[in-house]
């Protein structure tokens, strides 16, 4: 076996085009054969097959072999792709090619540009490192066919990834623009499974175009604005070391809303992220030099873009907290802007949310007379439904304005949440009054997650199995009356690996495992009652859901 997998890796050595990645597979290879246990469990990790396409495409840490992200495998993934393009449509096919700021992405963007032209296609390369929602967007507006965006979003910065969109002739229902989903994904698996070895794909810059739309995205963007007191709100704005950060200033000043204040200790793209111990706006921690800022300056609402600027995360002033702000959870966000948006609806609009979202969201689209659908996880498939207006995950994920930008964006919900801050401030009201007013109409919607992250991805297997073989028969002391294992499909949904338990009370815990991290998530939701003249149960929910909490950790057993 030892012998197979040092001739594999030395083969995949030969053939990669990166001097750098070449050079260390080729002395683990070497240290390996001298018998080094370290160099051999390192090539067991780097050659353990190749990198499949999850959740939101291909992501994986940045290094030497099959199984990381690298030049090779760009290379080899997009002449994969360009093949599957040219089997879907009769045209020359375009391709829009897009990336961030992390290490390697401008690399790979270039590389699969170059293999794009030079299989036949036309390769609409885009400035380097932007945020991704220009590549969404710029799919549609351009007609492409595909689009290439190089990025690993909120990861750690050892990581890089690699987003496929499809559109132009090729997907033109409500899906156009939007991420891969079957029957594609495996298509172009297999498509990529029988590219040449790296260093033989042909690459050239015949037809490659440089383009920018980031004028037309500014327009689109800052006209979602609304309201006559944009310049009244203060807003601080935090880019975490990303590539979102000058955007998305650019469109909150176009739409009128002058008072922003950059963090500058996060303002430039910087791939090592240096401030936070994980770019993530989700993070703990993650917004605390935020939160001074907006302390010493004043402001009214924090927004932190993560690093490709696809997700928005908000803050609001809290004289409870010891920060004095609290961070929105995704559902809370979701919920409070889909409130927003209901209003400016057109009839027959759709509202749609991820089955791990909160079920607030359809409490309000029903209430305005509007449609409401549900979806796996993933924008992949919340950006498709039909009719769509609005929609939002869970993960600080949303997306305003389907129309131009079929994925979640994090700069157009900037401009949608300032409108909305900015109207209520006018009002005299804060957003923790908005929330209020929202649980007195709707009930009191509280979400919190459980997330297990491991070493050993055997254990998440383990884990949902045990769900499956031995779930809670209770839970804060209500009956579980429904285990549904969602891997044969649930409520018109196509399989998925989760598991959603319901007990009497009304209470739900999903459990599935992350398809971009090492993760085993559990999305856990309680709605109570809440009296129009009383005080809404928070402290009551929060409660509850801490208990839930411990006792499905216990039923799963990581």
């Amino acid at each position: 076996m030892n012998d197979q997998l040092l001739a594999t890796a030395r083969e995949w050595a030969t053939h990669d085009p990166d001097g750098q990645t070449s050079s260390a597979l080729l002395a683990s290879v070497e240290a390996a054969s001298a018998g080094d246990e370290g160099a051999l469990a390192e090539l067991r990790a780097a050659m353990n097959g190749p990198l499949e396409f999850g959740t939101a495409g291909l992501r994986g840490e940045i290094g030497p072999g099959e199984s990381r992200m690298n030049l090779a495998v760009v290379i080899r993934a997009t002449a994969g792709l360009a093949a599957y393009l040219k089997t879907q449509t009769e045209r020359e096919p375009r391709v829009v090619i897009g990336c961030d700021a992390r290490h390697g992405s401008v690399d790979f963007a270039r590389a699969a540009a170059r293999v794009v032209s030079a299989a036949g296609c036309r390769a609409l390369a885009l400035p380097v490192s932007h945020p991704t929602p220009l590549t969404s967007f710029a799919v549609r507006a351009l007609d492409a066919d595909a689009g290439i965006m190089i990025t690993a979003s909120h990861n750690p910065a050892k990581d890089n990834g690699y987003k496929v969109y499809l559109g132009g002739s090729i997907v033109t229902d409500a899906g156009q623009g939007a991420l891969i989903v079957p029957p594609h994904d495996a298509g172009i698996a297999t498509a990529i499974a029988a590219a040449a070895p790296a260093d033989e794909v042909p690459q050239d810059e015949e037809r490659i175009e440089q383009v920018d739309p980031r004028d037309d995205y500014v327009a689109v963007a800052a006209a979602l604005a609304a309201g006559d007191h944009r310049g009244d709100l203060k807003i601080t704005l935090t880019a975490m070391h990303g590539v979102g950060g000058a955007l998305t200033e650019r469109v909150l000043k176009e739409a009128g809303f002058t008072r922003v204040s950059l963090v500058a200790e996060q303002a430039a793209p910087d791939p090592d992220f240096p401030t936070v111990s994980f770019p993530n706006p989700e993070e703990p921690d993650a917004l605390d030099l935020a939160m001074a800022h907006a302390r010493e300056h004043g402001s009214d609402l924090i927004i932190a873009v993560d690093p490709d600027a696809d997700r928005c995360a908000l803050a609001i002033p809290d004289e409870a907290s010891a920060s004095g702000w609290r961070q929105l959870t995704g559902d809370e966000t979701g919920s409070i802007l889909g409130e927003f948006l209901a209003g400016r609806a057109p009839k027959g609009g759709v509202f749609a949310n991820s089955i791990v979202s909160s079920r607030q969201l359809e409490r309000i689209a029903l209430a305005h007379g509007l449609d409401y659908r549900h979806t796996l996880t993933g924008f992949k498939w919340i950006a498709r439904t039909p009719g769509i207006v609005f929609g939002y995950e869970e993960a600080i994920g949303f997306c305003p304005d389907p129309e131009h930008v079929c994925d979640k964006d994090g700069i157009s919900t900037s401009v949608v949440a300032a409108s909305l801050f900015a109207e209520l401030k006018a009002q005299g009201h804060t957003g923790q009054d908005e929330l209020e007013r929202m649980a007195r109409a709707y009930g009191c919607y509280v979400t919190m997650p459980l997330t297990f992250r491991v070493e050993n991805l055997g254990l998440i297997a383990e884990g949902m199995d045990r769900l499956r073989g031995n779930p809670p028969s209770q839970l804060a002391g209500s009956s579980v009356v429904s285990v549904v294992d969602m891997s044969q499909g649930w409520d018109g949904l196509p399989g998925t690996n989760a598991i959603m338990v319901t007990t009497e009370a009304n209470d739900r815990v999903i459990a599935r495992p992350s398809g971009t991290e090492p993760k085993l998530k559990c999305y856990l939701e309680v709605i109570l009652d809440a009296p129009g003249g009383g005080e809404v149960p928070w402290d009551e929910a929060r409660a509850r859901l801490e208990t839930i909490k411990a006792e499905f950790a216990l039923a799963i057993g990581i």
